[in-house]
């Protein structure tokens, strides 16, 4: 690997990667990790230090130090699973620093999403799943598809015309919680608690959960915490939610059969 690579675009090209893969959703020693081992392989001691909301690149023994700003955002796997295959390439001399920065600039740009019938279908798959646990009836389970689906549509919506953090989630949460119980009310479901149960499955923040976990085990208590607290918020809004959804069903039904 030639070392003609200056120390600011280097640092420039790792603090760029190291965004990506925060907002993408990726654990903060993984962060760590990837860009140091850029910088070894591009002949420099890179040192790193990430957060949840910031990360530190800087030259062992030099006073300059960059500084990248983030935010929590969506989980986006495949974007962090593409920066670990491109960063694997440079590592091994596969492709050369040029190549690095064109490829990353791609990924940054690039709208990694699937297709809105497989997101439909996924969120109705997931919503089923529990189901199986329950041994609920045939007329349960196919009722919990549709409900996840509907409450995964108003998440998103929510989430895109609704800029207060967290809403979005909870919109999601009511409209379950409001159509179970009303199924419930009509007699066409048997038990509207397992509906909701498994009806939430799309909007829990299972990644979040998880890697809130994995920081805290390995010691980024920081970072382990603000994610942790970040996914009960949301846990938080959705049982909010589902408890209003119910409570509006079941004011409403006894109003009209009064």
């Amino acid at each position: 690997m030639s070392n003609s690579i200056s120390e600011d675009e280097l640092i420039a090209v790792c603090g760029k990667i190291g965004k990506i893969l925060l907002t993408s959703g990726a654990e903060t020693a993984r962060v760590e990790s990837t860009v140091e081992y850029i910088g070894r392989a591009a002949h420099f001691e890179i040192t790193c230090h990430a957060t949840i909301t910031a990360l530190f690149v800087g030259v062992k023994n030099q006073t300059k130090t960059h500084l990248v700003k983030a935010r929590l955002g969506d989980f986006n796997l495949q974007k962090v699973d593409e920066i670990n295959t491109t960063s694997r390439k440079f590592v091994t001399g596969k492709i050369d620093f040029t190549t690095l920065e064109e490829k990353i600039d791609q990924i940054d740009r690039k709208v990694i999403d699937f297709n809105w019938p497989l997101k439909i279908l996924g969120a109705g798959m997931v919503s089923v799943a529990p189901m199986l646990l329950f041994k609920a009836t045939w007329a349960d389970l196919s009722l919990a598809f549709f409900v996840g689906i509907i409450g995964y549509l108003i998440a998103v919506w929510a989430g895109k015309h609704i800029m207060t953090p967290y809403v979005a989630a909870g919109c999601g949460g009511f409209i379950i919680g409001f159509l179970a119980a009303l199924l419930e009310t009509l007699s066409i479901a048997t038990s509207a608690g397992n509906i909701i149960v498994s009806a939430l499955m799309p909007l829990v923040p299972g990644v979040a959960i998880t890697n809130s976990f994995r920081e805290i085990i390995d010691r980024n208590t920081i970072s382990g915490l603000v994610r942790a607290v970040d996914a009960i918020i949301i846990a938080g809004s959705i049982g909010a939610g589902v408890v209003i959804g119910m409570s509006l069903c079941s004011m409403i039904t006894g109003i009209i059969g009064g």
